[in-house]
């Protein structure tokens, strides 16, 4: 009973990674293939890889594209951890009276949709542009800056700082660390598994994020790749091999991103505190 069991369990096991693994694999085959071929279900690999490269670099800045996102991504990441971290350090470390009634707002913030307040973030932006152009509409600093701390991450280290030992700070008082020396030196080191758990989270979010930078980012130069690639597909006559390809090249980065971090991942998500 327990082989027939093992048996259709392993069954099911490889139904379901064929299901989640297809898309990918679709599109990796498609992107050696013409757009007529494409069209009309070809699911085996062909001979036109080196061609659509050479279209899309031809006929696309997908380099610079690429170059918008990886920056914005690591400086939204990098940012959103520090504030977020600090924030939920400060939650569970430091007793005051107001910081439930904070947390609790922070919580309320999290039910409001970001698409609701995309235009009083655009006004916003807009009336700064001549104040501080650097930051302002169709820059990337004007991209990052709404998605560099949100209610969720705050809410993740938070949980998870809960079990940060306490007798690590006080060791780190009387050692004669200031609360920024606990924080850098003391509990970063020992939440990595929670920051890189964060991290993909976040550099996947900002990676992947739409919306905002198509409404924010107005400059042919300053698009990201899922701008491009809604641009690609929105052509008249799209080439689905050029398509594809954009595809799966805007993927490579967020894999060896995961894979760099997957082994602190399930660890940080569970809320382990280990190295």
């Amino acid at each position: 009973m327990n082989k027939v069991k093992i048996f259709f369990m392993h069954v099911f096991l490889i139904i379901a990674s064929f299901i989640s693994v297809f898309p990918f694999l679709w599109m990796v085959i498609s992107m050696t293939n013409k757009s007529v071929d494409i069209t009309k279900g070809r699911f085996l690999p062909g001979t036109h890889l080196v061609e659509n490269l050479k279209n899309l670099f031809a006929n696309y800045d997908i380099a610079a594209a690429l170059q918008n996102s990886f920056l914005l991504a690591m400086a939204t990441t990098i940012l959103a951890l520090l504030i977020s971290s600090m924030a939920g350090y400060g939650f569970v470390i430091h007793r005051s009276r107001g910081k439930e009634i904070v947390f609790k707002i922070l919580l309320l913030s999290m039910m409001i949709p970001f698409a609701s307040i995309m235009v009083p973030l655009y006004r916003f932006f807009g009336r700064i542009t001549n104040v501080v152009p650097a930051a302002g509409i169709d820059t990337l600093v004007a991209a990052m800056l709404p998605t560099i701390t949100t209610a969720f991450l705050i809410f993740f280290f938070r949980q998870n700082a809960k079990m940060f030992p306490r007798e690590l700070v006080e060791a780190g008082r009387i050692d004669g660390l200031g609360e920024f020396g606990i924080f850098f030196r003391i509990f970063i080191p020992t939440m990595k598994n929670t920051y890189a758990a964060a991290a993909i989270i976040t550099f996947m979010s900002s990676w992947n994020n739409y919306m905002w930078p198509l409404v924010i980012l107005q400059s042919p130069e300053k698009q990201t790749i899922p701008l491009l690639i809604s641009k690609l597909g929105a052509a008249y006559a799209p080439d689905y091999g050029v398509i594809y390809t954009a595809i799966v090249l805007s993927t490579i980065p967020t894999a060896i991103f995961f894979f760099l971090l997957q082994k602190h991942f399930v660890a940080g998500m569970l809320g382990s505190v280990k190295g």
